[in-house]
């Protein structure tokens, strides 16, 4: 039995779902890392503002199509998933990331999904709603796939890969590939248009993960300080020549002799005058006894 575009389209979708979860899971070990070092300063709050942002825009829009039930389910776990990211990264954030993280959340969550939800209740009716909300929904599509810009603006200007999530790269590149040729196939062009633009920053941000991580490699095994072989010097015992001792050299056998004379020098300070000033009284009293008898 052939399948038909509908067919192709729940199965592209099915597979978006997959490979969307994973997206949504993949910034984990970032996250990890944050907690180990209990600090998020290095990394950026944007990425999972603008996310949670986008998938609560896109539960909207999918309540006012019809046959969208697929991004109501992944965007449902992607409201859930941001929101604790956000929480996590505000919990551990420096004071001034802190600040900045809020004022997008007011800037985007309340205030434009707020202003979005009354201009599009208000304003349009019917089909010209659903079309409205989704060129904002393409609109802020290719917001969250420019997000990580800033990510690769930093990975060029360090040129360290530390702060680029590899993984979140690849599964957003799937993820396009699969979204794209569902909303392909539902003929939505609001959903294939701006995983076009995901599947160009996904390819770049790969392919700069693999240029700088071997630049990276490079400039820290130059760095590494080669080991400073000394040659062992040993000397061998004549009457048993199965063992071998080594020999000291010339600035240890230096050392070792201060060290003796120091020891030496404080034991017979020690045992001449053991009570210190008094010793030292006794001493002036017997010449002051000596030049009177004189």
């Amino acid at each position: 039995m052939a399948f038909s575009a509908d067919h192709w389209g729940f199965a592209f979708g099915v597979l978006g779902n997959i490979v969307s979860f994973i997206v949504f899971l993949s910034p984990l070990p970032t996250f990890y890392t944050i907690y180990k070092k209990k600090t998020a300063e290095g990394y950026q709050s944007i990425p999972y503002v603008v996310a949670l942002f986008s998938s609560m825009l896109w539960i909207y829009y999918a309540f006012l199509k019809t046959n969208t039930t697929l991004l109501i389910t992944i965007n449902s776990f992607g409201v859930f998933i941001e929101t604790i990211y956000v929480g996590f990264y505000l919990f551990y954030a420096p004071k001034k990331s802190r600040v900045q993280t809020i004022k997008m959340l007011l800037l985007f969550v309340v205030g434009g999904f707020g202003a979005i939800i009354l201009v599009t209740q208000f304003l349009f009716k019917g089909a010209v709603r659903g079309q409205v909300v989704g060129w904002i929904c393409l609109v802020f599509s290719l917001c969250v796939f420019v997000a990580p810009l800033g990510i690769v603006r930093k990975v060029i200007k360090t040129k360290s890969v530390e702060y680029m999530p590899l993984l979140l790269s690849v599964f957003l590149t799937l993820s396009a590939v699969m979204w794209f040729f569902y909303g392909l196939l539902l003929k939505d062009i609001n959903i294939a248009a701006p995983n076009v633009l995901g599947f160009i920053f996904g390819i770049l941000q790969m392919v700069l993960y693999v240029i700088y991580r071997k630049k990276e490699k490079a400039i820290l095994k130059e760095q590494k300080l080669p080991e400073i072989q000394k040659p062992a010097m040993v000397v061998v015992d004549e009457n048993t020549n199965n063992k071998k001792f080594p020999e000291l050299t010339q600035e240890q056998i230096i050392d070792i002799v201060r060290l003796g004379l120091m020891v030496c020098s404080e034991k017979v300070h020690v045992a001449s005058c053991p009570h210190g000033t008094t010793c030292e009284a006794k001493v002036e009293n017997t010449s002051k006894e000596q030049t009177v008898d004189a």
